[in-house]
């Protein structure tokens, strides 16, 4: 039996997020715009996603206003407000994955920067080991990891990844 794709019954915050960021590919759709991947063909590409169901989770994600469509010509997206707020449980999810897979070897490590210079580490809370505060993505740096190993992709994504770069720029593939 198939599982529906909302919670009508549900009277819980978890349950209706999941109606929007619950599907598959959609919240690593989200972390690779959070780490810059602007180009349907690059998300296609490093997700390695068919080209309808990227479209439909771009599409759908433009329509609930987590993404929006920027520039003319080749598909490109970028993060809106409303999706930058899910900064925090993004990198809880990535820190939780670590630490169940990886203990003591973070694939990446993410660090906040203030101005050009680095203030510290984020913890597995999300706040800066140095000054103790939660920064917004646009003031944190991610870097590879101990944990981080290359030879498992080489997509030009992957490759752009592996040079440290402020969250929501982005990224450079070419």
């Amino acid at each position: 039996m198939a599982l529906g794709t909302d919670y009508p019954r549900q009277d819980c915050g978890i349950a209706r997020s999941l109606e929007l960021v619950g599907e598959r590919w959609t919240l690593l759709i989200l972390r690779d715009c959070f780490f810059g991947v602007r180009r349907f063909t690059d998300l296609q590409a490093h997700l390695d996603v068919s080209k309808g169901v990227l479209a439909a989770r771009l599409d759908a994600l433009v329509a609930e206003g987590l993404l929006r469509r920027v520039g003319e010509g080749h598909a490109s997206y970028e993060l809106t407000d409303e999706a930058i707020d899910l900064w925090p449980v993004l990198h809880g999810l990535a820190r939780w994955g670590d630490r169940r897979t990886s203990p003591g070897r973070p694939r990446r490590t993410f660090h906040h920067l203030v101005g050009d210079a680095e203030c510290g580490v984020l913890g597995a809370d999300g706040r800066c080991t140095s000054c103790d505060a939660a920064p917004r993505p646009h003031d944190v740096e991610v870097r590879p990891g101990t944990g981080a190993d290359p030879s498992l992709r080489d997509d030009p994504v992957s490759r752009a990844l592996r040079v440290p770069h402020r969250l929501l720029e982005p990224l450079v593939t070419r």
